[in-house]
């Protein structure tokens, strides 16, 4: 497949730098050098490979050599090996493949039978029933994997079979689960932050706490959404589930008892200062491992597979990094970040209006890339817009703005074309895209009123990560 592919790619990555070499040599002959033609020509590159369909991070690269090439005198090639390099290099980065690990090894587990037993008399009796174990299964499993897809797929294949045989509203059923799954990329370990924290040189420590307080926010409002379609469509109820005692409901909630320890050893060991994300990622891949042998799953055909998983998703996301951070140099060397940024300063937009355009460019960006592929396509260009003192003022910081861009990129799980999320209930459901999308649309608007949450009280983001000790290197 590989081997296959590669001349196709290669040609269309070729194609576009007879695209820009032509117009960068049209310009050259008319003598004309404005930014804005530069930066238009760039992103149309861009775009091109973009659509194109060849891999994101080829496709990165791809347009920072033109740009290199075409809008610099420096050496394309030696100013790529030094920035992918120095890029890839990052110990905080060890992080990542590490939560991707845990997250593949317990998605191999029974952690999600275990979950829904637990959860099941505690959720069964509350307005909505059932469907509040979507919700809370998908919170619990977010906070020990950091990956939308696997807390999805985690909790789904549980839930979905369980709530279908008591005669929930499908409508109900998957859309409640599509929402709640994108809590794994605002929870932490999140995948999300630990990029953005690279991509703008962050804690990971602080982006980590300050995205619990929003992701129990927004878990709060999906089960209020819930709640509430009890209360008013009561002709879609299914029949009440029996009574449990407390003694039953005690004992139940054993089998959460394991992944609750998993739980406050990763978060808590960098919460106390303990431990540096890398560190809180290899006591969670212990952990996992140990939980994985206590419940029998673990043997060398799970371990293998687990592995592979993350070698190949962290494969991805290195090579999506690579290029964008060789992006970000040629970006910088078309002095568009600076001229974007000075151009806004000279219609002096409010930090409101500002944030409500951001809000919009995300939802329709997210609509074509994936959220770890927006988040560093577009920090370049965004961080010197928002990282300025009017922002401050208002209480909107860099781990603010984090988790901001993290609850936006969210809704790109869910819409389409290209939600990730969407694709991955269609394969477990069979149910086609514009009714998976339709059923996921309550959680969208939810989504933006969190956004608006956020721009009104920052201090949901900002309060927890600024009060809490910072272990070594955090």
């Amino acid at each position: 497949m590989f081997a296959s592919d590669l001349p196709r790619r290669l040609a269309v990555v070729a194609a576009g730098a007879l695209l820009a070499g032509g117009a960068w040599a049209l310009l050259a002959a008319t003598g004309v050098d404005d930014i804005w033609l530069k930066a238009a020509i760039f992103l149309g590159v861009l775009f091109f490979l973009l659509g194109s369909g060849i891999w994101i991070g080829l496709a990165l690269m791809g347009v920072a050599y033109v740009g290199m090439a075409a809008f610099t005198g420096r050496p394309a090639g030696d100013a790529m090996i030094t920035t992918i390099w120095t890029s890839s290099s990052s110990w905080t980065l060890t992080a990542l493949p590490l939560f991707i690990w845990m997250g593949e090894i317990l998605f191999r587990t029974r952690l999600s039978e275990d979950m829904f037993k637990g959860l099941a008399p505690w959720m069964a009796r509350l307005p909505g029933g059932l469907l509040h174990t979507n919700v809370v299964g998908c919170t619990i499993f977010a906070a020990v994997s950091g990956s939308s897809a696997a807390t999805l797929m985690t909790v789904g294949k549980m839930s979905l079979p369980e709530l279908r045989r008591r005669h929930y509203p499908e409508f109900m059923t998957i859309g409640s689960l599509a929402g709640s799954a994108t809590l794994g990329l605002m929870i932490p370990p999140s995948l999300t932050l630990i990029v953005y924290g690279v991509t703008i040189n962050e804690s990971i420590s602080k982006l980590f706490i300050a995205g619990i307080v929003p992701g129990l926010v927004l878990a709060a409002m999906f089960m209020g959404y819930i709640a509430a379609w009890h209360l008013f469509r009561r002709d879609q109820r299914p029949d009440p589930e029996p009574k449990v005692g407390l003694a039953e409901k005690v004992r139940k909630a054993r089998f959460l008892i394991p992944v609750a320890g998993l739980v406050l050893s990763v978060i808590g060991s960098m919460y106390l200062g303990l431990a540096t994300p890398t560190e809180a990622a290899a006591i969670g891949v212990v952990g996992a491992l140990v939980l994985a042998a206590a419940q029998g799953s673990l043997n060398w055909t799970t371990f293998a597979r687990s592995l592979m998983g993350a070698v190949r998703t962290s494969a991805m996301v290195a090579f999506i990094l690579m290029g964008a951070a060789f992006l970000s140099l040629s970006m910088g060397f078309t002095g568009l970040p600076r001229a974007l940024a000075g151009w806004l300063a000279s219609h002096e937009f409010s930090v409101y209006t500002l944030i409500a355009a951001l809000t919009v460019f995300y939802i329709v960006i997210g609509c074509f890339l994936d959220g770890i592929s927006a988040v560093v396509l577009t920090m370049a260009v965004v961080e010197p817009m928002v990282n300025i003192p009017a922002f401050q003022e208002v209480g909107f910081s860099m781990i603010w703005f984090g988790i901001f861009v993290t609850v936006v990129i969210e809704m790109a799980q869910i819409t389409p074309p290209i939600g990730f999320n969407l694709f991955v209930l269609q394969s477990m459901t069979d149910h086609h895209m514009g009714y998976i999308a339709k059923t996921a649309l309550p959680m969208f608007l939810i989504m933006v009123l969190m956004v608006v949450v956020l721009v009104a009280w920052p201090e949901l983001a900002t309060w927890l990560p600024e009060t809490t000790r910072q272990g070594p290197g955090g």
